[in-house]
């Protein structure tokens, strides 16, 4: 292979951008056409590591965030000045500096429009399941005739898109429409391509007229400052001055795939994203062959279509792989601050949804879009970290560092005990319903998983430092004098909703279809509560020479106090759900039950203490959440219901038309033999048949008074019946693809 004149420089000590690499290098570097890497290579007084791209490897690099108007692009269009205060407010989250708007704006459109941009939109996240955009044109006429491509600052920062249509929970009047976007400099905006379009997405906060948040970005952005802002005092009663504080998001994202030919024929898929019927065939997941097994063919071109279509964005798309179910996969991005992560799993969502239409696939992303089998969520990896420091979750190697992560490990404990109950409606919608507790996920009860290394050190301090024994050593605990941890601490737990993973948490409850953007602000207000009220108790004590023995009993009486939240063993055993209970903890099963701790006193304290949302806000998204429950509840009985009216009972009926003309014939024709088996199958279909035509009027009925759970019973009596059929209903009369057909994708 060939040798790109594309290097990669990496800079060590204090080496200016103006340092290149000499000649001699260069010549070493393509001598001969061949692929040398050169180690290290003295440049004045810094070292320099210098290696050459091959021609596939510069290629990537070059696609990688090309249509995204990244740090590499604004290095390039803007000035030195310019591009420097974009930096300060990308890294560190700070205002932007509204001088420079109208260069960043200028710079954004001649880059915009060499890509073939024709149009910009503010691109955000309404309080729905999807995003929204309204696209203007660059074009403007210029009183002459003619035209000129026209974006201002002003275009840039803010935006009025009509809010009337949008949920909002009744904090607006359906009169009262508008409503006003606003430029989020620190998630970068990107091209959005179709076929035959070309469109500036420029990633927005929405809120309304008089400035409410209307978005699941807004309380994301105000949650981020705040645990940042908590976790700075913290990190100062240590005598630590970090440049800035992140909140790291890493979103596992699974997903179904489903041939389009068979989508379409299934109305209960098109219309509420899950199948309403349908029986499990005799091979599904139990020989467990589909797990990170052999990727096929056609799904392996959609999946490098799908890392590709990414790349360009700038998305750090890294893993894929074949799921636990037949027909499931995940793909699985690096770490990003967390609204870039959010905005990138949005992206993430889109780009599966578009790219498997080209191979005749349909992307499915509900929780449970087939029973029996697993359902799908969005493992959501979380962590606080600073440029200087890493992850603070990281036990690290030295004392002060161990005592450091025993404060914040103590502060999750902390949060997490005290607001379960949050948590879990953080996670609460229609479909994750189906998946949560279903012995596939984690349970609908809120622990963490910490591993018997870290739970071990967490009963010595709770026993003041006493010697016992742990699983892999034994230690004489003074909690500043921890032995270095491993990165892998623990064993990983599926069973957990909330598990300790080596350098961050990995919270599994989310569901596949969600955004990640209320979770993570919820989890990282909770947070801030405990590191405040940690700074609190340190801060009288910072630099004085108790400073660590108080540290020491903060985090021993924050542990003892909540270690009820610990659970290392099996989430989906029933031992657990009594054992939960015993404890204290909180086992919320459904939705509505959920949303309950929306409308509490402490809650809309808690959010409104930190700045993170009102209590008109805080109640508005309990309203949308419900409504929203409610809704689809609706529309799935509509369409079960209609399904079996239009669908089912006259397959049903096209069956026993089909029998009893056998059972005629037989007779006519005085045949003895094969009488009792076509009259055995026709009192079998028939007794179904008849219990059928009651369960559709139940199920008429409860749409009609409108209580969602008479409803989704009403449908799971239906489903046990038409399931029931379609074992023994002939397969060329069954009306729709089975889960045969449906859960195996074929190579073409």
């Amino acid at each position: 292979m060939g040798v790109s004149t594309a290097r990669r420089c990496h800079t060590f000590a204090a080496a200016s951008k103006s340092h290149t690499c000499p000649d001699t290098a260069q010549k070493r570097l393509t001598k001969g056409g061949k692929d040398i890497r050169i180690r290290a290579q003295r440049i004045t007084t810094h070292f320099m590591v210098t290696e050459t791209l091959t021609d596939a490897e510069a290629a990537l690099n070059a696609l990688y965030g090309s249509d995204t108007f990244g740090i590499k692009t604004m290095e390039k269009y803007l000035s030195k000045s310019a591009f420097k205060k974009m930096m300060r407010t990308v890294q560190r989250g700070g205002k932007l500096d509204t001088g420079i708007a109208d260069e960043v704006a200028q710079a954004m459109k001649v880059w915009a429009l060499s890509k073939g941009a024709t149009h910009y939109t503010h691109w955000f996240q309404p309080l729905s399941d999807a995003t929204a955009e309204k696209h203007d044109s660059f074009v403007e006429p210029d009183g002459k005739g003619g035209m000129i491509c026209e974006f201002t600052g002003k275009n840039l920062i803010q935006a009025e898109p009509d809010a009337s249509s949008f949920p909002s929970g009744g904090i607006r009047a359906t009169f009262e429409a508008r409503g006003y976007t606003a430029w989020d400099p620190t998630s970068p905006a990107f091209i959005k391509r179709t076929e035959n379009t070309v469109t500036l997405c420029i990633p927005t906060a929405f809120c309304s007229y008089t400035g409410e948040a209307l978005d699941k970005k807004t309380p994301l952005l105000r949650s981020m400052a705040a645990v940042a802002q908590q976790t700075m005092r913290v990190l100062h009663c240590f005598g630590l001055e970090p440049s800035y504080v992140v909140s790291n998001l890493g979103a596992e994202q699974e997903y179904f795939l489903i041939d389009r030919d068979l989508y379409l024929q299934r109305p209960d898929l098109i219309e509420t994203g899950r199948t309403l019927f349908g029986c499990l065939p005799p091979k599904h997941q139990q020989m467990e062959d589909h797990y990170f097994g052999s990727i096929k063919e056609r799904v392996l071109e959609f999946m490098m279509s799908v890392d590709r279509a990414l790349w360009t964005l700038g998305v750090p798309a890294k893993t894929r792989h074949n799921e636990a179910a037949p027909g499931q996969f995940e793909i699985c991005p690096l770490f990003e601050p967390c609204n870039v992560a959010v905005d990138h799993n949005v992206m993430i969502m889109d780009i599966l949804q578009r790219q498997a239409l080209k191979f005749n696939l349909v992307c499915l992303l509900h929780e449970k879009p087939y029973a029996h089998v697993n359902g799908s969520g969005k493992h959501n990896n979380w962590s606080l970290s600073t440029p200087e420091l890493g992850s603070l979750f990281s036990p690290g190697k030295t004392p002060h560092s161990n005592l450091l992560f025993l404060t914040f490990l103590s502060a999750v404990l902390a949060c997490v005990d005290k607001h379960a109950d949050l948590l879990r409606a953080s996670t609460s919608k229609a479909g994750n319903d189906h998946r949560l507790g279903a012995a596939e996920a984690p349970p609908a009860i809120i622990s963490i998983f910490l591993g018997d290394q870290l739970t071990d050190i967490i009963e010595q301090i709770k026993a003041g430092g006493a010697k016992t024994s742990a699983s892999k050593t034994t230690m004489e605990l003074g909690v500043d004098v921890l032995p270095e941890l491993p990165k892998d601490t623990t064993d990983r737990n599926r069973t957990s909703p909330f598990a300790f993973t080596g350098n961050k948490f990995e919270f599994r409850a989310v569901g596949s279809s969600q955004t990640c953007a209320w979770p993570m602000a919820v989890l990282n207000t909770i947070m801030a509560e405990a590191l405040d009220d940690v700074a609190t108790r340190l801060e009288p004590h910072a630099g004085s020479p108790e400073f660590k023995s108080v540290v020491r009993e903060l985090i021993r009486e924050l542990v003892t106090k909540h270690d009820r939240i610990v659970f290392n063993g099996n989430g989906y055993s029933a031992e657990w759900v009594q054992e939960a209970e015993q404890r204290g903890l909180p086992h919320i099963k459904t939705t509505p039950e959920a949303l309950e701790v929306l409308s509490r006193p402490d809650t809309i304290a808690l959010m409104e203490k930190y700045g993170v949302l009102s209590r008109a806000e805080l109640l508005a998204r309990k309203e949308i959440q419900m409504e929203s429950f409610e809704k689809l509840i609706d529309i799935e009985a509509k369409t079960c219901l209609n399904m079996l009216r239009t669908i089912y009972l006259p397959a049903i009926a096209a069956q026993m038309t089909a029998i009893c003309g056998t059972v005629s014939a037989i007779r006519a024709a005085g045949i003895a033999v094969g009488l009792r088996a076509a009259t055995q199958k026709a009192n079998e279909i028939g007794s179904l048949y008849d219990e059928l035509a009651p369960a559709v009027d139940m199920l008429a009925a409860a749409i009609e008074q409108g209580e969602p759970f008479a409803m989704r019973a009403a449908m799971e009596k239906a489903r046990m019946i038409v399931d029931a059929l379609e074992a023994i209903v002939d397969a060329d009369l069954w009306p729709v693809p089975t889960y045969a057909q449906m859960l195996n994708i074929h190579s073409r």
